[in-house]
């Protein structure tokens, strides 16, 4: 298997992903949709780096190639260069939240080709990515994600491993982005409480850090809370599309969601303008009401 490693996607997350790996030392082959980000990773690692000029070109260059791409329609745009690609020594790692089976659909056709698939998406945002701090949740192929480990440990400060199934990977990463979506409405109506009874949300994250609810999710978005100002770190289109998938997940296996479903409807009160702003914008919405 070769030792270059392929990456498609330098987006919010696929930048700090890929530059981890650079500084790991790793030799690799890149696509971004806008060639811009792929040519300054060159410049900064002219010895470690080619750019490629289609994701065909990625998978046949690399022995493992990285996914990050940002939703279901940009992943299914590249899946079919992508496969046309993968034969016998060929490994592909899928870092994006899809749904359970667009990624089953995805492992079942790599393997149909002789390739492997792992599914790994992440949980984190823009700083950890850069930080080197994410969260891998994976499933696939046992033997490819053991290969694969010392470039998750590059990329994060964890992996889990859920089995042979390809599913579970996404599964847990919905449950856990739903979570947090529902944590966000939560203190946002919180703000909105307190903002109306003429006290200050700084003073109320203050409280909140203080207590048993303080969490790094709330010191990490009081800027944006308090502010009013919300600079990406986690569109809010991608927030919603996750608690979609998971609210649809749970449809399917008869769980009822009533909490997180509120929730969702709330983010579907942000106004088009304000979808690629980061998900804390909510707060705009939980404020107005």
């Amino acid at each position: 298997m070769s030792d270059v490693v392929g990456f498609i996607g330098l987006g919010i997350m696929g930048e700090g992903m890929v530059r981890n790996l650079a500084k790991g030392g790793c030799k690799l082959i890149v696509w971004n949709r806008t060639p811009a980000k792929s040519e300054e990773l060159k410049k900064e690692y002219p010895e470690q780096v080619e750019v490629a000029a289609s994701v065909g070109d990625v998978v046949k260059g690399a022995g493992v190639t990285f996914s990050m791409l940002s939703n279901l329609e940009a992943s299914q745009a590249c899946f079919d260069s992508v496969l046309e690609a993968v034969g016998e020594g060929k490994s592909i790692v899928d870092c994006a939240t899809l749904t359970p089976a667009a990624m089953q659909d995805m492992a079942a056709k790599v393997a149909a080709k002789g390739g492997r698939f792992v599914e790994a998406p992440v949980s984190g945002t823009k700083k950890p990515a850069a930080d080197g701090q994410l969260i891998f949740l994976c499933a696939g192929s046992k033997s490819l994600f053991e290969d694969v480990g010392k470039h998750l440990d590059m990329m994060g400060k964890a992996k889990h491993y859920y089995g042979e199934e390809v599913g579970g990977g996404t599964k847990m990463k919905l449950a856990i982005n739903m979570t947090m979506g529902t944590m966000m409405v939560a203190v946002s109506e919180g703000i909105a409480l307190a903002e109306s009874s003429n006290l200050t949300a700084a003073d109320f994250l203050q409280v909140i850090s203080e207590g048993a609810m303080g969490c790094p999710l709330y010191n990490y978005k009081a800027p944006n809370l308090t502010t009013h100002n919300h600079p990406p770190a986690f569109p809010l289109k991608h927030a919603h599309k996750d608690m979609n998938f998971a609210l649809d997940l749970a449809a399917a296996q008869s769980t009822s969601l009533p909490v997180s479903a509120a929730a969702q409807s709330r983010f579907a009160q942000v106004p088009p303008e304000d979808q690629d702003k980061d998900f804390t914008v909510v707060t705009e919405v939980c404020r107005k009401l």
